[in-house]
């Protein structure tokens, strides 16, 4: 099972098509009892998603494999060793679990400098003692991976992968990683929502990308597939990613996707949906217009 279940639902209001708030506890409870019986055996979540790890670790992860994110550091931070250390020991206690699966950096940045080899220096130390499996990286961009001077560093590397942003496959980095075996999570395949909302109900600032949505729309009704299916389709087409992040906001939402993965639809291209355009693809620009 290649489905991997993210938690910033469960901590926070995320997602453009949200509108119902952080998902309760008893719905999280829910969540990952289906998720064990579907086979789903990996969680994602971060310490910057409000009280998610506290939530899940109420809510008994023991038998998954956890990945957590460690905020980016501070210029200031003098003591990185304890900071790091603090954070790590910090997230597995809220979890309530011995050890976490991997470890991921939140800015490709902090791997720069002394700073940035103390830091990897401390995540290397705490694998060694088995704290955590494996090290890496959350990306937004794959030309990050340009200033990372080792890659046998990372074990792990978390990007944004959907059908109108493909620039890890496009870019040669997703086969490159691959071929130095490192495993490779998609995040953000249904584009923090957004192509799952209906044509009537996209929020009018993506007017200005209205002839790619609605063309979308077209092609799906055309083609008889559900957008779940059609965006799961472009990540299960790549053999070198291990896994598919999804965040779910109930647990209605959560068995549409198991069901979605398990139809295995072909995938049909959608050529017409890749962009490069930054407002568009890369969410956290999205406040700006």
């Amino acid at each position: 099972m290649k489905i991997a279940l993210g938690s910033v639902q469960f901590g926070l209001k995320y997602g453009v098509s949200n509108l119902s708030g952080p998902t309760s506890k008893s719905q999280i409870k829910k969540i990952l009892e289906i998720a064990k019986n579907s086979g789903v055996d990996t969680i994602d979540t971060a310490t910057a998603y409000g009280n998610s790890e506290v939530l899940l670790g109420y809510s008994n992860v023991k038998k998954f494999k956890v990945i957590t994110k460690i905020p980016t550091l501070k210029p200031n931070t003098t003591n990185i060793e304890k900071w790091v250390s603090n954070k790590i020991y910090s997230s597995i206690k809220k979890l309530k679990i011995e050890s976490l699966y991997g470890v991921l950096i939140h800015n490709s940045k902090n791997f720069s400098g002394d700073k940035g080899r103390v830091l990897l220096e401390t995540l290397q130390s705490l694998k060694k003692k088995g704290i955590i499996k494996k090290v890496g990286i959350s990306i937004y961009d794959p030309s990050e991976l340009n200033y990372i001077k080792n890659l046998s560093n990372l074990d792990l590397v978390q990007a944004p992968m959907n059908l109108i942003d493909r620039r890890l496959e496009r870019s040669g980095w997703l086969n490159k990683l691959h071929k130095k075996r490192i495993e490779i999570h998609a995040r953000s395949i249904f584009l923090q929502g957004l192509l799952l909302i209906k044509p009537n109900k996209i929020p009018k600032k993506f007017e200005k990308w209205k002839v790619i949505l609605n063309q979308w729309h077209y092609q799906l009704e055309k083609k008889k597939m559900n957008a779940l299916e059609a965006c799961l389709s472009y990540p299960l087409s790549l053999a070198e990613v291990d896994k598919i992040i999804v965040g779910v906001n109930n647990i209605r939402q959560f068995r549409e996707i198991i069901i979605a993965y398990q139809n295995n639809f072909k995938f049909k291209g959608w050529s017409f949906m890749i962009s490069n355009d930054q407002q568009l693809i890369n969410p956290s620009n999205w406040s700006n217009f």
